[in-house]
């Protein structure tokens, strides 16, 4: 029996998990999965949305041509939910978008998944920077420069 894909993310609020950190895998696509975010423009774009979005923390992040993947974690104790940030940082960008012909930008969605373990974190970071090989735009993931690294988000445990 095939089971049909979900056209919305199932919401899951981020949880306190006491001690231990709390980090959100994040993926964001474009309205139409059009491929506008691969060039130093947006590039910069975003790098200052995110900054100004304080709320939240970007740790690492991999921006595709179609889509991107960052990791979050909290900034405060009273953060805002990611759902709020992610749709104030996509406001941010969009307002500062370099080619204003390209909205609307953004499909409503976002994907999050908050991280049990340090090995998710590790293991999640090395299939994502392989993003830009397993598409072919580049040969190895050191070569692709809409990539990095904001904040160090660390796992810590309890």
């Amino acid at each position: 029996m095939r089971v049909p894909k979900r056209k919305r993310p199932a919401r899951v609020p981020v949880t306190n998990l006491g001690n231990r950190s709390n980090l959100v895998f994040l993926t964001v696509c474009t309205a139409g999965r059009r491929r506008i975010l691969a060039n130093a423009e947006v590039h910069r774009c975003l790098l200052s949305a995110w900054s100004e979005a304080e709320h939240w923390m970007v740790g690492r992040y991999v921006i595709m041509p179609d889509h991107l993947h960052l990791f979050c974690a909290p900034a405060r104790l009273e953060a805002e939910s990611v759902l709020r940030w992610v749709a104030f940082w996509k406001s941010l960008a969009t307002r500062a978008w370099p080619h204003p012909v390209a909205q609307p930008i953004w499909q409503m969605h976002a994907w999050d998944r908050q991280l049990r373990g340090g090995e998710s974190y590790a293991a999640k970071w090395a299939y994502l920077r392989e993003n830009p090989v397993r598409h072919g735009l580049v040969k190895t993931a050191d070569d692709w420069p809409y990539q990095g690294e904001l904040n160090p988000l660390f796992w810590h445990d309890a």
